[in-house]
């Protein structure tokens, strides 16, 4: 089969997925088309919104749909690393056995990732980026396809752990949930208060998932949408020649190379996720704030004058 015949093929089983998973998920279609930029991609995503947007569920659909293993792990300020990872335990022939924590999972939902302390959230965040876990000495790979989809709550910060910057750099997007519209309202209580429950199809498999994974990865991307992603990600740093006086005057900290990297690889997922053969600028402003928002640093004027981040990522194209 051609690459272009994949990537067609590829486009129609998208289109039937989002449908699958609008079944249950009224609206979000932002959140919903981010996180499936991310499973593309093979990132992880941080979701960010209050109480009540269907953030759990929006997982639990897109893992039901894409025919994975889900596990949810519900952090809390005690939960132990041994908790996400597994632990040995002696058996009855007094010989050591490695039992598997949930991390043993295709998809696992972190819920309210920063109410657990950092120990915890490093165990979750090197199995992330190693797809691995070393136990008492002992190395265990983890079964792919492998996502962390994260939930945080952005109102509710007392007795909250925040991710360091360090940390929130291993997530490719940070997707916010917004409320929903009155109409989109409307249909969430009606679907949810009547006694008419909707059934998910499993369209993908693991295998599936891992040579779409392949595919995103051989699309080819002119230098100039390179040079352009690379650029975008220098001015957002307030010591390099090139930032603008918004960063200069708002911005501690721009992101990191991890940043670049990211945005080719969604401009790429956006651009077959459209139907197109090759990324342009346009695919890399598309994913730009998701991939950014989490990876520069705001500084105190910006705060007090009510910058936004997303501002100050638009003012850069």
């Amino acid at each position: 089969m051609s690459d272009v015949t994949e990537v067609n093929h590829l486009v129609e089983k998208l289109n039937t997925l989002k449908e699958e998973i609008h079944k249950v998920i009224v609206g979000q279609q932002e959140a919903v088309n981010f996180t499936l930029l991310s499973i593309l991609c093979g990132g992880h995503s941080l979701l960010i919104g209050v109480p009540g947007l269907a953030k759990t569920l929006l997982v639990n659909t897109v893992s039901e749909a894409l025919g994975l293993n889900f596990k949810r792990i519900q952090f809390t300020p005690d939960l132990m690393p041994s908790d996400i990872l597994g632990s040995e335990i002696l058996d009855e022939n007094r010989q050591f056995t490695f039992i598997k924590g949930p991390i043993f999972s295709n998809i696992i939902l972190a819920d309210e990732i920063n109410r657990t302390p950092p120990k915890t959230q490093a165990a979750l965040l090197e199995a992330m980026q190693e797809r691995s876990v070393t136990v008492s000495g002992n190395h265990y790979k983890l079964e792919l396809p492998f996502f962390v989809l994260a939930t945080q709550n952005p109102i509710e910060q007392e007795g909250t752990y925040p991710l360091p910057e360090a940390q929130l750099d291993r997530f490719m997007f940070s997707i916010h949930l917004e409320y929903p519209s009155f109409e989109e309202e409307v249909a969430v209580v009606k679907s949810t208060t009547s006694n008419k429950i909707q059934t998910i199809n499993s369209l993908f498999s693991a295998q599936d998932i891992l040579e779409a994974q392949k595919l995103i990865r051989k699309i080819p991307v002119a230098d100039n949408v390179i040079e352009y992603a690379v650029a975008l990600v220098g001015k957002t740093r307030p010591k390099s020649k090139e930032a603008t006086k918004l960063v200069i005057s708002y911005l501690d900290w721009g992101a990191g190379p991890r940043a670049s990297q990211n945005l080719i690889l969604a401009a790429k997922a956006h651009a077959v996720v459209n139907g197109k053969f090759s990324p342009d600028i346009e695919d890399v402003r598309a994913v730009a704030i998701p991939i950014l928002s989490h990876r520069i640093v705001k500084n105190y004027k910006a705060e007090a004058e009510g910058i936004t981040v997303s501002d100050i990522i638009k003012s850069l194209f």
